[in-house]
């Protein structure tokens, strides 16, 4: 299984975990609400930051745009669609601060148009959603750009994902395990399903997280997700479909904390007798059997 490289990060085997945490749309279609979601996973120690990209009359039909829905931008569900897109001076203003941050930022592209308006700011990756899993033209658009891809594989069968793997190839390609419910309960989430990814597919595995607590973040790592992203928001209960089931800024941090640890605790596999141990074990073992190498 190879790694993959994104901006200066190997990913994948015993290389740290890359945490993305996902802005989406989140800001509100607010740049202020961005940048300071941007500084919060900056303190956390996140590793990337990312957005959502969608050509709103693309991705969505007229009769859903027209649909009737209370917002803040208007009446219909068109008015909420089209308030939540930044367009070319708001993703400037995103890729210098993130910059001046230090911080990788990506999207999600929805539609071949906003994979064409994303790759002028030159991103390290990109995200395919899980709603985009069956696009092949897309997927074959998004790849043509050269870069690392990540995938995201909710409401997905297995042969669907191989369908998908196929269009793409494996090369710098990293597959996201993912319940698309918002908030997945916790018997929706399945985390043995990421040792079956690696082995069916043999490249690195991740894990995108809709719930609402982090314990199971966390596992997903001991079971070998090298990627996890989890969706942030200031605060669960402001207005908008996805912050019920994001993290708040001291929920991405105590992730981020938790996930190192993890990290730390796995080690390297190899059974030795700890030079800590010594003194307890003189102290406490009756019987020492045979002698320990020193190591």
């Amino acid at each position: 299984m190879s790694n993959v490289k994104i901006g200066g990060k190997e990913i994948g085997g015993r290389n740290p975990c890359y945490v993305i945490a996902e802005i989406g749309i989140n800001h509100n279609g607010d740049l202020d609400l961005a940048k300071q979601l941007i500084d919060v996973a900056v303190a956390a120690g996140a590793d990337a930051v990312k957005f959502q990209k969608r050509t709103v009359d693309v991705v969505y039909t007229a009769e859903e745009l027209a649909r009737p829905r209370e917002n803040p931008f208007g009446p219909t569900n068109g008015d909420l669609k089209r308030g939540l897109e930044f367009g070319q001076d708001a993703y400037a203003a995103i890729d210098a601060y993130c910059k001046e941050k230090a911080i990788a930022w990506m999207a999600s592209c929805w539609d071949e148009a906003s994979v064409d308006f994303i790759d002028q700011f030159n991103p390290p990756a990109y995200k395919i959603a899980s709603a985009s899993l069956t696009d092949d033209d897309l997927l074959r658009h998004t790849r043509a750009k050269g870069k690392p891809i990540i995938l995201s594989t909710g409401m997905s069968s297995l042969e669907q994902i191989d369908n998908a793997v196929n269009v793409l190839g494996k090369q710098d390609l990293i597959i996201l395990h993912s319940s698309s419910t918002y908030p997945a309960h916790y018997e929706e989430l399945n985390l043995r399903v990421i040792p079956v990814l690696a082995q069916q597919f043999a490249v690195p595995i991740g894990y995108s997280g809709h719930e609402t607590g982090i314990p199971s973040s966390v596992a997903a790592v001991a079971l070998g997700a090298c990627m996890v992203e989890r969706h942030l928001t200031l605060d669960r209960a402001m207005w908008g479909s996805d912050h019920a089931a994001s993290l708040e800024p001291n929920g991405l941090t105590r992730l981020v904390r938790d996930i190192r640890l993890i990290e730390t605790a796995m080690g390297d596999g190899v059974k030795r007798v700890l030079e800590r141990e010594k003194p307890v074990m003189e102290k406490l073992r009756r019987i020492h059997g045979p002698r320990v190498q020193a190591l």
